[in-house]
């Protein structure tokens, strides 16, 4: 019989690797950027768009090539996916709070609204503007080198 302990220990081994579910978010975001369904996607790479939904969760691990697939599918070199993706030993919670965090935002259909929105303006200058208005009405400093 297991103790709690293992239990505990059986359970984190079967949790998504952080760096799955980074990789994960940014496809979820990039896939939201140009407004594509799971569905689109998954016909593009030649899965089922569960296995899209999974790959986006980080539930399952994207092997190499179709992570090639992916980025060529969604106009990206595959660098993207691991951008910003934090080093050291602090990575490891940073990728799981910001798994949440994303997976959580990226659910609210007014968010998805926004970001379609926000790239489908063609003007930089009229981007950077809202992107100034939206920060300024959030009470929120805008970081100039994002």
């Amino acid at each position: 019989m297991l103790s709690p302990q293992d239990k505990d220990q059986d359970k984190d081994s079967n949790a998504p690797h952080p760096i799955d579910v980074y990789v994960g978010g940014r496809m979820r975001l990039r896939r939201t950027q140009l407004g594509l369904s799971q569905g689109t996607l998954a016909s593009k790479i030649g899965v089922s768009f569960q296995a899209v939904q999974k790959y986006e969760a980080g539930d399952i691990r994207i092997s190499a090539s179709r992570l090639y697939d992916v980025a060529q599918a969604l106009q990206v070199p595959p660098a993207f996916f691991f951008d910003g993706y934090p080093d050291g030993l602090a990575a490891t919670n940073l990728a799981q709070e910001a798994g949440a965090e994303v997976g959580d935002a990226f659910n609210r259909r007014e968010i998805m609204a926004l970001i379609r929105g926000y790239y489908g303006i063609k003007d930089p200058q009229l981007q950077a503007d809202i992107l100034r208005l939206i920060a300024k009405l959030g009470n929120r400093e805008l970081d100039e080198d994002a």
